[in-house]
């Protein structure tokens, strides 16, 4: 297994030359419950596309602006809960896809169960905060892979861009729709959050 600047791991026979790129379930498997088990406490390891990602955690603006974004949402919507290092299945991007986003939101009471991955049929909406590091991921594969899921809306804030993205109407593994504003102006959420979304604090 080796490591890209990235911070992505990915078994050999994926990368070396030659080979066709191919990712066997065992491989990623292995190699994901290996490094899943030796993450420091607030780290996080992810399955997407075949590679393994290893981040670790967020620094205080990206953590203000989850907690921004999640009191808005309790605001506006009491019925909803806000669940921070939740995992999900997330299978349209890999046999065995999983992803732990920055934010999601779904009914309260959807995850009552001791399962530390969850299928994503109750999630509304997803949020992702990027960094220099998972700017990339957030915009491609994370992307991609929220969509073949059919959660209804992908909420990207990409500091790097100075961007607030609202992703919606997925279709196979692209979203038909995109809406962005700079970073300090209102994003509207459709129904069912039905509210604009401040992002001045960001």
């Amino acid at each position: 297994m080796r490591q890209n600047s990235s911070g992505s791991f990915a078994p050999a026979e994926s990368i070396a030359p030659g080979r066709g790129g191919t990712v066997t379930l065992t491989a990623a498997e292995d190699g994901f419950g290996a490094l899943s088990a030796a993450a420091p406490e607030g780290w996080r390891v992810e399955l997407v596309e075949g590679a393994i990602h290893v981040t670790g955690p967020g620094d205080g603006g990206h953590a203000g602006i989850v907690s921004s974004v999640s009191g808005q949402v309790r605001d506006h919507r009491k019925g909803l809960g806000c669940y921070t290092g939740l995992g999900l299945h997330l299978p349209g991007i890999s046999p065995e896809g999983r992803g732990l986003p920055d934010l999601v939101i779904a009914p309260k009471g959807s995850f009552r169960n001791s399962l530390e991955f969850h299928g994503p049929g109750a999630v509304m909406l997803v949020g992702e905060v990027t960094s220099a590091v998972t700017a990339e991921r957030d915009r491609g594969p994370k992307l991609r892979g929220y969509a073949a899921a059919g959660i209804p809306f992908y909420l990207l804030i990409d500091r790097e861009r100075h961007q607030a993205v609202l992703h919606s109407l997925p279709a196979g593994k692209r979203y038909t729709r995109k809406v962005e504003v700079d970073i300090s102006q209102p994003l509207s959420l459709p129904e069912p959050l039905g509210f604009d979304l401040d992002t001045s604090e960001f």
